[in-house]
């Protein structure tokens, strides 16, 4: 994978640790709807990029300069998302918000632009596109613009979220109507693309959860340093739970698939499916954070259950994630665990049950949840998993080995030219 492509994953990755710092400030169902708004519009903004990613090298030539202004825009587009929704008065930053988003997309654009110039039928797919793009962007301009103008009206914020609930309805119905333009030369590079910004989200969600709760700067004490363990836990064993046997058996079957079926399964897969487990890593961190920041509250008893919301989002994100999880597992295996199953039922029951236990209680009982479902598949699933390992290290030999020969040219004694 192109490096300049890990450099633009962490300038996106900011932005869903920005959607989890302005919504720890004031967890309330308002807030929350508002960041799974920007989060559908960024994580769209993510898959189109991922789909012109797949015909141009965004590190070499002059791409890395386009792309450059892109980062910056979806920088900009970050920055300006906690004052997106929080006043209809002020259009600062809604404008913002819309302008950037408009530069970002207008990069994507002309990178499509540079990739189909030889190719007229190409060109003509723009046709396609054209709805989505100028939609997308006239509902987000609306949406800075009309609620200010009438913002003495109670139905101002209700116009504002129903014209970005809109714009999320266009992008992803769009995406259903067909896989023009869509094209998956790669399926390693694809899947690759995919794993890597679900790693980074899990990695973004332990550094929220350390920035946005006490644990820096306090005392290293023993229910502080359990949480944070825990914390660590349950977020390793989520980790497992995709990348030990269904991410690497998904990659297989996209490689298996080709033409329409590799495109169709994934856009569904990992375009669609994605969106739900990523949504659930931000939800699952601002309950952690909640939790751990209760636990090391020296104004408050670790014997007191948690407070407000903490315990519904952490036990909601989890549900989630592992909900999209299923949805992947399904698309792309035709599969479905019964170990994930029982584990959801698990989490859909222990909120309401653990209201008197201590915070510290219910982060416990959640990681061995999460970490006892994995070992029950490691156990279970043991045989498949084993073919599966043989499978991925021959592959993976085959590739060296290929490779090794492939470079060992470069120590090849070059041939004489004729007449020396």
């Amino acid at each position: 994978m192109d490096r300049f492509e890990v450099f633009f994953d962490l300038v996106f990755v900011f932005s869903f640790f920005i959607i989890t710092r302005s919504t720890a400030r004031d967890v309330s169902g308002g807030a929350l709807w508002h960041a799974l708004l920007v989060l559908a519009v960024l994580w769209w903004s993510w898959v189109l990029h991922s789909v012109v990613a797949t015909r141009v090298r965004l590190g070499e030539g002059f791409v890395p300069v386009l792309m450059t202004v892109g980062m910056a825009s979806l920088f900009t587009f970050a920055l300006s998302l906690p004052q997106a929704f929080r006043d209809v008065r002020g259009a600062a930053g809604p404008i913002v918000a819309a302008v950037s988003y408009i530069v970002f997309r207008g990069v994507h654009l002309l990178l499509y632009l540079y990739v189909v110039r030889d190719s007229p039928n190409d060109r003509r797919q723009l046709i396609r596109f054209a709805p989505e793009l100028v939609g997308s962007t006239l509902l987000l301009l609306a949406a800075a613009l009309i609620p200010p103008a009438i913002h003495g009206s109670a139905a101002a914020p209700y116009i504002r979220d129903g014209l970005w609930a809109l714009v999320v309805l266009l992008q992803f119905g769009s995406g259903q109507l067909g896989t023009w333009g869509w094209d998956i030369a790669s399926a390693e590079h694809w899947t690759e693309r995919y794993d890597l910004i679900l790693i980074i989200a899990l990695g973004e969600s332990v550094i929220s959860v350390g920035v946005g709760s006490n644990l820096i700067g306090q005392p290293p004490t023993l229910p502080a340093v359990g949480a944070a363990v825990l914390s660590i836990f349950f977020t390793a064993a989520l980790w497992w739970a995709h990348y030990d046997m269904i991410g690497p058996a998904a990659r297989i079957a996209l490689h298996a698939a080709q033409g329409k079926p590799r495109v169709t399964m994934a856009r569904d897969a990992y375009a669609y499916c994605y969106l739900p487990m990523i949504a659930g890593i931000i939800l699952f961190a601002l309950g952690s954070e909640e939790i751990v920041h209760q636990i090391t509250s020296p104004n408050i008893s670790n014997l007191e259950p948690a407070r407000g919301a903490a315990e519904p989002l952490l036990f909601g994100g989890v549900f989630l994630y592992l909900c999209g999880s299923i949805l992947f597992q399904l698309r792309t295996l035709h599969t479905l665990s019964w170990t994930r199953v029982i584990t959801l039922g698990l989490l859909a029951i222990c909120p309401p049950l653990v209201d008197q236990l201590p915070a510290l209680g219910t982060m416990a009982l959640l990681t061995a949840i999460c970490v006892g479902m994995v070992a029950v598949e490691v156990v279970v699933f043991s045989e498949g998993r084993a073919v599966l390992r043989r499978l991925v290290l021959e592959e993976r030999a085959s590739h060296e080995a290929h490779e090794a020969a492939y470079r060992a040219r470069w120590h090849e004694p070059n041939e004489p030219d004729e007449g020396e």
